[in-house]
């Protein structure tokens, strides 16, 4: 919850944990508000990781988004982080709190990533609003004093104290409202009758609710609200439970029964026949549910998804013929299936590594996600085959690549090294990404004669560039490092230098 709004286009950094060695760091967390224009500054990346400018550029800096979207840009040469796309936190993150972009710093030579996440702040950007401009209430004249009375909610995308705070309503002779707490922290409202209603005398009052939220200034919505005063009915619907709990697994599909709600009345008749409705306290749920007015069975719109919503609240209204209604509510906790496959995310890769690189080298860091939960969610990975490579866990779901034993580029040249991710579902799900990984060659290898010993005849007067014969030598390295170049060594000892009268190309 903000106290204040912050000021518009800049960022304020809330904890820098720096790294100045090692492959990966604490992460560093920065903040700016949505709807921050693009330009704006976030944080000074080289100053936080204690790099001048010049450094971040000779090592390449970049970044690395968990999304297919970059919503900051990083200035190379001065190391300022700055908003590189305008961001609407309602879009991105719904009603979830905090909301946060993740990204990776990363750097060349040596290689090395650095984690940070912003915090996009809530700006009052939204107004609460009713979804019907018109609430009609049926209350009968045998309503007793201090008899509540549900009212749908008005909707406000905004969180914390730029959410809905409170409702009021226009005076009147016969109702006060009150606000009250969901479990999930929205509010709703009820109206409390004051005083007994009477049809004779009034058969209906009208009057409007205001709802406000938290901003400055805060922002207002209204609708009007009808109470149409009944005659006479002895009795109102009665559910036969006021709470319903129920499960149900995500990805069900379309018109999957939730739960069947029940509620009686004593009445005969038109009086005592129930018609059910959903009391639309926000557009999710609008979207999600639908209920029959005369089952009480409540199905599936559209399939559920946990990753996205974890738990549901339904108020369910019980409406007579006489216009008496009754309320339960339902709570829908969406439980997780192994629906979703591990996925590898290489941040950085070393496409071409020396021979001479020693075991331990970093040679690629990626990144294992599972937007599943519990076991479904949790992963490991492995290097499958024989390579000389092997795996160093970073941190919950960060690893590097790294040689496990000595290189020889003459006698691998090349690997296709592949990654294999995998789940703790029942059945596990699995997923696999490879990487190619070339070796420089290293001058390691001394040339080598086709023969040890070589015997030429020379027969005396012959004239000057004649041919002896042809040596041959081979270098298995690559490159310059294999071309090979002949001269004469010194003579053993005593003998005639052959230099004086013969020659090597």
């Amino acid at each position: 919850m903000k106290s204040e709004e912050p000021l518009p286009g800049r960022a304020v950094a809330l904890i820098l944990l720096l790294c100045v060695s090692g492959v990966r760091a604490e992460t560093a967390r920065y903040s700016v508000p949505e709807e921050a224009e693009r330009g704006s500054f976030v944080a000074n990346i080289a100053k936080d990781l204690g790099l001048t400018g010049e450094e971040l550029s000779a090592r390449q800096a970049r970044l690395v988004s968990e999304g297919e979207k970059q919503y900051f840009q990083l200035n190379q040469h001065t190391g300022d982080l700055v908003v590189r796309e305008q961001m609407d936190r309602e879009e991105l993150c719904g009603q979830s709190e905090p909301c946060l972009l993740r990204f990776e710093v990363l750097l060349e030579s040596p290689l090395q990533s650095f984690r940070a996440e912003v915090s996009l702040t809530d700006i009052n950007d939204h107004a609460p609003v009713f979804l019907n401009k018109e609430i009609v209430l049926k209350i009968p004249e045998t309503a007793m004093p201090e008899a509540r009375f549900l009212l749908e909610s008005a909707q406000d995308p905004d969180v914390g104290n730029n959410s809905l705070q409170h409702y009021s309503i226009s005076s009147n002779d016969y109702f006060h409202i009150n606000t009250r707490r969901r479990s999930d922290g929205r509010r709703y409202a009820e109206l409390v009758l004051d005083r007994a209603l009477d049809r004779e005398q009034q058969a209906e009052v009208a009057f409007s609710v205001t709802a406000v939220d938290g901003g400055s200034p805060p922002r207002s919505g209204t609708a009007l609200i009808r109470v149409v005063v009944l005659d006479i009915n002895d009795n109102i619907p009665v559910f036969i439970r006021s709470l319903y709990k129920v499960r149900v697994l995500e990805n069900s599909s379309p018109d999957t029964l939730v739960v069947a709600v029940s509620a009686r009345d004593l009445d005969s008749g038109t009086n005592g026949e129930i018609a059910y409705s959903i009391v639309q306290n926000s557009e999710e749920n609008r979207q999600t549910f639908q209920i029959n007015s005369e089952t009480g069975q409540i199905r599936l719109k559209k399939p559920v998804d946990y990753e996205e919503t974890k738990t549901y609240e339904i108020d369910v209204q019980a409406t007579d013929g006489g216009g008496l209604s009754a309320h339960c509510k339902v709570e829908v906790w969406v439980d997780d299936v192994n629906d979703n496959a591990p996925e590898v995310i290489i941040t950085s890769l070393t496409s071409a590594l020396s021979e001479a690189a020693p075991p331990a080298t970093v040679v690629a860091l990626f990144n294992v996600r599972d937007r599943d939960s519990g076991d479904n969610g949790r992963t490991s990975c492995e290097l499958p085959g024989e390579q000389p490579f092997g795996i160093r866990p970073l941190a919950d779901d960060a690893y590097a690549l790294v040689t496990s034993e000595p290189l020889d580029r003459e006698q691998v040249a090349e690997y296709n090294v592949t990654v294999r991710a995998r789940d703790e579902g029942s059945p596990a799900l699995s997923a696999s990404k490879t990487l190619f990984v070339r070796l420089l060659d290293v001058n390691d290898n001394a040339p080598t004669f086709a023969q040890a010993v070589y015997t030429m005849v020379l027969s005396e007067n012959e004239p000057a560039g004649t041919s002896l014969g042809r040596l041959s030598a081979t270098d298995a390295d690559a490159g310059e490092n294999a071309r090979v170049r002949y001269a004469l060594g010194p003579p053993p000892p005593g003998a005639p230098a052959a230099a004086s009268f013969v020659s090597v190309d």
